[in-house]
Formats: C-alpha cells, sequence, structure tokens
C-alpha cells in the first residue's frame, strides 16, 4: 500500500511540472513551437522536473524571460504557469530560496532573478519580494575593478566579460525601476567601461574578456584582452543593451550613452554578417578559418537585439534588413522539424570560457574544441526572443513614431506607502496596463504618462491618449475633476487629429458628472447604471459575444465584462457594440480626431493576462485588435 501511495505521489508531482500540452499544430507561430522544444524538451535527464536545470543557473534566467515574451505575446497562463513552477522548485517549504548562494560572487546568478522580479510584480508575494532583495544584494558587495566594474566571478579575479553585462544589468535596471533607487549611474558605467575596455577601435568589435591586472594567461599584457571575438559574447551584450532600455530612466541623460553603444554594436553585427548564409560565425571575424563554423545563439541574439532595438526606436530602420535575412537564415540552418512535429534547435555551442580548471587559454583552437548542442537553452531561449520579435515585425509596425499616452491625472489612486497604482503601464499585477501597454508596443509604439492637466503643449507628441476611470472622492482624498477648460483643451486636440480612448467604470465606482463634461464633446454621456453584474466566479455572467463584421474586432468573439455603464449617444457617436439592447462601446469622429468610449477599465491585467480567464475568454486578442485599430486612426507627432 505504502508503495502505491509513493508512486502516485511521484506521478502528482512530476505532473505538476509537466508543461506538455495536445501538439502545436505546425502552422502555429514559431515562437510558440519552440516554446514547447525550451519547456518539455531540455533538461529531461537531470534528475529533475523537465524543463528545470539540475542547479541555480543562468540558463534557467535566459529561459523564463523568454517564455515570458511568449506569455505577453498570448495571454495563454500555461506560459506563467511554468515561470512560477521553475522558480518555485527552488525553495523550500518555508519559502526560503535554495541552491543561490550569495557568497559565491557569480554574476551569472543574479539572472533567474529577473523571472523573481517578474513573479513579485504580477504576485504580489512576499516570498519573492525577499529573493529579489536579496539578489539585489549581491550587486552592493558584488567585488569590483578599480574604476567599478563587476567582477565576472569572484573565481575570476579582475575580470570582466561581455556575457556579465547581460547577466546582472537587466536586472538591476529594473529592481532600479520597480524600487525607486538610483544607480542609473552604475548601470550606465558598466556598459560605458566594458565597451571602453573591448572595443577594438580599428574593426569596432568586441573582445570577449577583459584582465584588469593583465595577470591571465590569455590576457594581452599590454590591453588586458583575450585574444578573439567570439559571437556569443558579443550577443549577450546586445541584448543587454536592448533589455536595460526597457527600463533606464527615460529622462536620465546616461540614456544616451546606452543607445549610442547599441547604435555602434548594430554598425558592426550587421558588417559582420555571413552573405552566404546571412548568419554569423563563432568567431566573427573569421570566417574563412577552417573549422570556424556558423553559429546559432550568437546568430538568434543578434537578430532580437536587431530587430527590438528598431522596434524599441532606438536604432534606425535600416538594422530590420539585416534581422529579417538572418531571421531567414536561422530558420534555414539551425531550425530543424523532427518526424513527430517537434523543433530542434541546433549548433549552439555548449560553452566558451576564459581561464579555470581546465584552464581556457582563449585561443582558436580552444574555441573550436568546444562541443555543439542541440536543443541548448543558451540558444533556444534567444531563439524564442528573437522569433517573438519577428512576429511582432510580421503584424506591422503601425505604432512606429506614435506615442500612446496613459492619463495619471484624473486617475491617480496613492497607496499608504505613497505609490502610484490602478491601470498604469509598469503595473503586472492584476489592477494594471503592463499587458495592455505591451501590445501597444508590439506595434512598435512608445508608451508614455501624463501626470499633469492636460493641455495643447503636453499633448502635441501624444497620437494616442488614454482617460481611465476618473478618482472619485471615496478613492482620493482630493481628486482632479475634470473641468471645462480640461474638456476643451482634449477636444481640441481631438479635432486636430488626436485619438482619445475613454474607458469609464459602472455606477457606485466612478465619478459621472465631471467625466460626461468631457464624454459629451463628442456626442458621448455615460450612464449611472452597472450592467454585466458577475457573481463571484461565475464568469459566464460576463460573456459577451461580438458579431461579425465587426469594425474592430475581427478575431475577438468571446469579450469579457463586469460590471460596466452602458453609453447614450448623439451627433456623430455611433455604437459598435450592443448588448442586450444596451450600447456598450462607441466611436465618435470630431474634426480629424477619433474617440472610442466604454463604461469600463476593461483591459486590465486581470482580464487579460490568462491567469485569472484561464482561456474561457478572447480579451488578449480583443486588447491586440483594439490596439492595432487605435494606432491605425493615429498620427505621428
Amino acid at each position: 500500500m505504502k508503495i502505491v501511495k509513493v508512486i502516485v505521489l511521484f506521478a502528482v508531482l512530476i505532473s505538476s511540472f509537466s508543461f506538455a500540452s495536445a501538439q502545436i499544430p505546425k502552422n502555429a507561430p514559431l515562437s510558440q513551437r519552440l516554446s514547447d522544444t525550451l519547456m518539455n524538451r531540455i533538461w529531461t535527464d537531470d534528475g529533475t522536473p523537465t524543463g528545470i536545470p539540475a542547479k541555480w543557473n543562468y540558463e534557467q534566467g535566459v529561459q523564463l524571460k523568454a517564455v515570458e515574451q511568449v506569455w505577453y505575446a498570448t495571454g495563454d497562463p500555461k506560459y506563467f504557469n511554468f515561470i512560477k513552477s521553475g522558480m518555485d522548485f527552488w525553495y523550500d517549504k518555508d519559502g526560503n530560496l535554495t541552491k543561490y548562494d550569495l557568497d559565491e560572487y557569480n554574476i551569472d546568478h543574479v539572472t533567474p532573478g529577473r523571472a523573481l522580479m517578474t513573479l513579485y510584480r504580477v504576485t504580489n508575494d512576499q516570498k519573492y519580494k525577499k529573493s529579489v532583495d536579496l539578489i539585489r544584494s549581491q550587486l552592493k558587495t558584488h567585488p569590483r575593478t578599480k574604476e567599478g566594474g563587476f567582477w565576472h566571478k569572484n573565481i575570476y579575479p579582475h575580470q570582466m566579460w561581455l556575457d556579465g553585462l547581460y547577466m546582472a544589468q537587466p536586472y538591476y535596471a529594473e529592481y532600479s525601476a520597480v524600487f525607486g533607487e538610483d544607480n542609473w549611474n552604475d548601470i550606465a558605467n558598466q556598459f560605458v567601461w566594458m565597451e571602453k575596455h573591448a572595443r577594438d577601435p580599428k574593426t569596432g568589435l568586441l573582445y570577449h574578456g577583459w584582465d584588469e591586472s593583465r595577470e591571465q594567461k590569455w590576457a594581452n599584457k599590454e590591453t588586458g584582452l583575450s585574444p578573439h571575438v567570439w559571437g556569443r559574447a558579443m550577443g549577450w551584450y546586445a541584448m543587454a543593451l536592448v533589455d536595460v532600455l526597457d527600463t533606464f530612466s527615460k529622462n536620465h541623460p546616461r540614456r544616451a550613452e546606452i543607445v549610442a553603444i547599441l547604435q555602434r554594436e548594430a554598425e558592426v553585427i550587421a558588417k559582420y554578417q555571413d552573405k552566404k548564409t546571412n548568419v554569423w560565425y563563432d568567431i566573427v571575424d573569421l570566417p574563412e578559418r577552417p573549422k570556424n563554423y556558423i553559429e546559432s545563439s550568437a546568430s538568434a541574439m543578434f537578430v532580437y537585439a536587431l530587430a527590438k532595438g528598431v522596434r524599441q526606436g532606438n536604432l534606425p530602420e535600416k538594422y530590420l534588413k539585416t534581422a529579417q535575412t538572418g531571421w531567414a537564415g536561422i530558420q534555414k540552418e539551425f531550425i530543424k522539424e523532427q518526424p513527430d512535429g517537434n523543433l530542434n534547435w541546433e549548433g549552439t555551442v555548449s560553452v566558451s570560457g576564459l581561464g579555470g580548471k581546465p584552464y581556457r587559454d582563449g585561443s582558436f583552437d580552444y574555441y573550436m574544441s568546444e562541443k555543439l548542442r542541440t536543443n541548448d537553452a543558451k540558444g533556444l531561449g534567444p531563439a524564442v526572443m528573437a522569433a517573438v520579435e519577428m512576429e511582432s515585425l510580421e503584424k506591422g509596425r503601425i505604432g512606429a513614431g506614435k506615442v500612446v499616452m496613459l492619463d495619471d491625472y484624473f486617475n491617480h489612486e496613492v497607496r499608504k506607502d505613497g505609490s502610484i497604482w490602478h491601470y498604469k503601464w509598469n503595473e503586472m499585477n492584476h489592477p494594471g496596463y503592463y499587458a495592455w501597454g505591451e501590445q501597444f508596443k508590439s506595434y512598435a509604439a512608445t508608451l508614455d504618462t501624463l501626470s499633469a492637466a492636460p493641455n495643447a503643449n503636453n499633448l502635441k507628441n501624444a497620437s494616442v491618449y488614454i482617460i481611465v476611470d476618473p478618482d472619485t472622492e471615496k478613492e482620493t482624498e482630493k481628486p482632479n475633476f475634470i473641468s471645462q477648460t480640461d474638456a476643451k483643451n482634449i477636444a481640441d486636440w481631438v479635432r486636430s487629429g488626436g485619438v482619445l480612448v475613454l474607458m469609464g467604470n459602472d455606477f457606485g465606482n466612478a465619478e459621472f458628472n465631471n467625466w460626461n463634461v468631457l464624454a459629451r464633446q463628442f456626442g458621448i454621456e455615460f450612464n449611472k447604471d452597472s450592467k454585466l453584474r458577475v457573481q463571484n466566479d461565475q464568469y459566464e455572467q460576463g460573456r459577451v459575444t461580438v458579431p461579425d463584421g465587426n469594425l474592430i474586432f475581427k478575431n475577438a468573439r468571446d469579450l469579457y465584462l463586469k460590471e460596466i455603464s452602458t453609453l447614450n449617444l448623439s451627433g456623430n457617436a455611433k455604437s459598435i457594440l450592443d448588448w442586450n439592447g444596451d450600447k456598450i462601446m462607441a466611436v465618435s469622429k470630431h474634426g480629424k480626431g477619433t474617440v472610442f468610449a466604454l463604461g469600463d477599465p476593461w483591459l486590465y491585467n486581470e482580464y487579460v493576462d490568462g491567469r485569472k480567464m484561464k482561456g474561457l475568454f478572447q480579451n488578449m486578442t480583443a486588447a491586440q485588435e483594439l490596439s492595432f485599430w487605435l494606432l491605425n486612426q493615429a498620427k505621428k507627432k
């Protein structure tokens, strides 16, 4: 009997970590097909559940960040669940993080902290907060070079490697942004110092490592540099640059230095792309040398960094050609479909380092001696990231040069700790708009926030302006009610070509009198009612079915809306969606501009990211289609 119980318990344990689903269709996006390999076909014999490595390492950090990007591209909760299970594996029953050793001072070990940061921001679980603080503390005491650069590892004293910038800086930047720490100079310096020491002034290429002491056998006695330009090292550095720019303070003067470094690296990445295969060699600048080979992880990293850099607006559009031809080359050279329909990722070098035991001398022969692997996380992770970027590009760059501005003046709720919350771009938990913001960004739009009363000057750069659920006196001690002047300023901006989004709330949870001062400018009035009442988890009570031929929603058919106010329309305002005889969504033309209205905040994370709805509705698809439609109405400013 005991044996049976043990077998059953083991089966339950293993199944709890299994994320294999029905065979992913061959016509599914490559990001999803490669993610299936990344989640279910690596680390299968490490004595751990499939998809989890035998020890705490940076490869899992890369894996989970890739999976996160697919989650926000699809809204499929299986991706979030995989991230959570992958990190929860390292906790003991008391909620303490195991296997991570701060005193080892290994910069690689910071990387999984990015997944913990996501889990904390999404769930608000304090066990994750405790862990992200622990990993942050490593950087406070981590050994540094004389000028302040982080050592790669304590066992590699006085050394900075290109790899290390990816391992720690995106985490360091995100932590700084989320918790309000001013570490921007320190973060910028890491990139500036690394480039200063590693960049070849003649070619612009970056050498793998730099030894401040010049004591290592691999180090040039004059420069301290390693002998060769390793592709994946440059790839890590490029990915670090674009990922850090996601969270690096937009108004900090040193942001421009990071962008300039990215632009210099992009130039040489494009220059050294192999003209025959359109991918990149392991030793980037020696394509003709015997034994050198095209390498998949570096190629995926370069495509990811170039495509993302352009999408962010940090690289010129000319690099899209390099990314597109590189992605085509990757699909031909490295992605191999198996008889069972699964995809293999080929051609990733297992490892390449400097020093250590046995000693790695950084010679060409050393790099060529390391083995290639199939389905290695260091290649698969960046491949998934590149796939997400290229799939975004294929949807169209309708948002390029356009700014989506979110109001933080009329809706400005403050917690007791002083933090601003509720329907904000940077909120990843239920009440935030992080997931919706990612859809705008996928179309190459830029997000911004307006924390002042709107006027012609501060709206002039906005293409889309979103106002959500203005504060009541119950929510905010001194709310900023919409005035006649505010309404006129906004209406004038719309008339000149702006796209305005009005998302209210239901009666009892919203302010109506001043809100309608603005709405009536466009023939819209929010009724003081509350429809689509949902009791507890009876989600079907909030189902709204979109009929064929809808102006905005071409594929989203089953929407979830809860406790909304209906609309009364006149003039140019027209309903685009009715429910039980009530008008619930409307569009109004006003001069050269457009207004979209709905009596609900609707597209916040709780009902978009899939964790709560679990695939019952198509709010993520609706968020994507609404984002596209709004950007399509908007003009570049």
